[in-house]
């Protein structure tokens, strides 16, 4: 050791220095098998892109000419349809400026009005010989159309003459937009090479196929593009949806003739389900709505000092006041009854339901999509099924809010359950834990604040379904807010809207208390 410092040679330094040869060695290796064309070129453009943290602008000819083909190729596919949309724009101003009939609907219009003065002119002409008192009428009434006309050739003329301008502002949009894809191409393969070396799954290089494909998609888009922004109206086919009203009519009787079949053939089940509904819905507005109202607002403030301390029972206790001075306490609490009884029906059948499909994929897998229709199907689609089956009146309303809000309770306790730790789990088996044991003292325990959140989160989705659930018979706030709606009446619609609103902050302190 002592020799070799006397030479002045570091081993240190020479070893660091040969790990830093063979890393580099390696990633020109790594790049060359990523790009496969012209592998020197991206060589040094990426040790140059990967030297800053910041973007580093480099030029690929390449990209600038083929555009979203080459992004396309790639796979960078995010980076293609913006540019292709781009691209396509500036051809489309190209093609109207060359090729297309600027004036076509100036000129669609000066026939149809056309038709209209011949018209005028033939009455003009009777009065005339009739010697009819309407004869400065119709002269007026063709002079005015004569003027419309008059200005609309103008308006054709200016628009045919704006042709070159038309097509240097597509010229500038498309050399902008090349421009743009020379100076980003290289920095955005750099950012999915870097992708790459982690997934090798990534596709790379630019197959033949993958070239075609692009070729052929942005040909057909542009193509398509051009033909109907160019010629509007002469190819049908680029403006309308081949279709034929028969296909709608028919499918708008086959949707009713299996509604009414379901409901001929579930007539007792459905009569079944909306009898426990009601049950629970009366049992519920008998608590809230005829017991004594300092006797609820007494529980109400209780609740949420012992759940969210002190200073949120004092704000709950001046929401309810506002609620009772202004005269919407029976419509509160028919609201909560309502609210209550949907809410209380999704967590009974939804925490059960994720605890199921939390170790079932291939169950959960299939539920999903169906509680994606649930939520993004607007409520007043899924009023119409409702009705036929349970008909008009409160039990409609709590189905409909069911449908709405009962999700997230499933979808977040699947997501808690799955977030407990195996390894807590693992070591509760190990000391013998059974499945009970398992599922009450580990997974629910420590799937708790995800649950709760789902509750939460029910609770708020159904009450905002308060003012919707009202258009089929449900009472309560949503009557009045629908009724300020009907009138213009601004004042009770505000008023109630903020009575919903402390309601369903109320709920949110007692359902989160002080873990918030």
């Amino acid at each position: 050791m002592s020799n070799l410092d006397d030479l002045g040679v570091n081993p240190l330094e020479d070893t660091e220095s040969e790990a830093a040869l063979a890393y580099a060695k390696e990633r020109r290796d790594n790049i060359r098998t990523f790009v496969r064309t012209s592998p020197d070129y991206y060589i040094r453009n990426f040790d140059k892109i990967g030297a800053s943290s910041r973007f580093t602008p480099t030029f690929n000819l390449m990209a600038g000419i083929f555009g979203p083909v080459w992004f396309g190729a790639r796979g960078l596919w995010s980076w293609a349809l913006p540019f292709l949309i781009l691209e396509t724009l500036g051809f489309v101003q190209i093609a109207r400026g060359l090729f297309g009939d600027l004036a076509a609907d100036a000129m669609q219009r000066i026939a149809s009005i056309e038709g209209t003065l011949e018209l005028r002119r033939k009455q003009l002409a009777a009065a005339i010989e009739s010697e009819s008192d309407k004869i400065d009428v119709y002269r007026r009434t063709v002079e005015s159309l004569e003027q419309n006309i008059g200005g609309i050739r103008a308006e054709a003329d200016a628009l045919a003459a704006q042709s070159p301008t038309i097509v240097m502002t597509g010229i500038v949009i498309l050399l902008l937009v090349k421009a743009v894809q020379s100076i980003v191409a290289n920095w955005a393969l750099e950012a999915r090479f870097s992708e790459w070396l982690s997934d090798r799954s990534i596709r790379s290089a630019m197959p033949s196929t993958h070239i075609v494909f692009s070729a052929v998609f942005m040909l057909l888009i542009v193509t398509a593009a051009m033909l109907h922004y160019s010629f509007p109206g002469r190819f049908s086919l680029l403006s309308h949806f081949p279709t034929d009203p028969d296909i709608r009519l028919t499918s708008i009787q086959g949707v009713e003739d299996f509604i009414a079949w379901c409901v001929r053939n579930s007539e007792a089940f459905f009569d079944g389900l909306t009898f426990g509904i009601r049950a629970l819905l009366d049992a519920l507005e008998v608590i809230l709505v005829h017991t004594p109202w300092i006797v609820i607002a007494s529980l109400i403030v209780l609740l949420t000092w012992l759940t969210a301390g002190i200073r949120t029972a004092i704000y709950s206790g001046a929401f309810l006041a506002y609620m009772g001075l202004l005269g919407f306490w029976e419509g509160a609490m028919t609201t909560l009854a309502l609210l209550g009884t949907a809410a209380c029906l999704s967590i009974v059948i939804g925490i059960p339901l994720g605890m199921f499909a939390a170790r079932r994929p291939r169950f959960y897998a299939f539920i999903q999509p169906i509680m994606d229709f649930m939520q993004t199907m607007p409520a007043f689609v899924f009023m119409v099924p409702v009705i036929a089956f349970f008909g008009v009146g409160k039990p409609a309303a709590v189905v409909v809010t069911m449908i709405f809000g009962g999700t997230p309770v499933v979808r977040l306790t699947v997501l808690g359950l799955r977030g407990v730790p195996e390894s807590v789990r693992e070591a509760a088996i190990s000391f013998g834990a059974n499945k009970w044991y398992l599922l009450t003292k580990v997974d629910l325990p420590l799937a708790s604040p995800s649950i709760r959140a789902g509750i939460n989160q029910t609770i708020m989705l159904s009450l905002a379904m308060v003012v919707v659930a009202s258009l089929i018979g449900a009472k309560g706030l949503g009557e009045d807010v629908l009724e300020a709606l009907q009138y213009a009446n601004v004042g009770q619609g505000i008023l109630a809207g903020f009575s919903i609103l402390f309601c369903a902050m109320i709920l949110d302190r007692i359902v989160q208390g002080g873990r918030k």
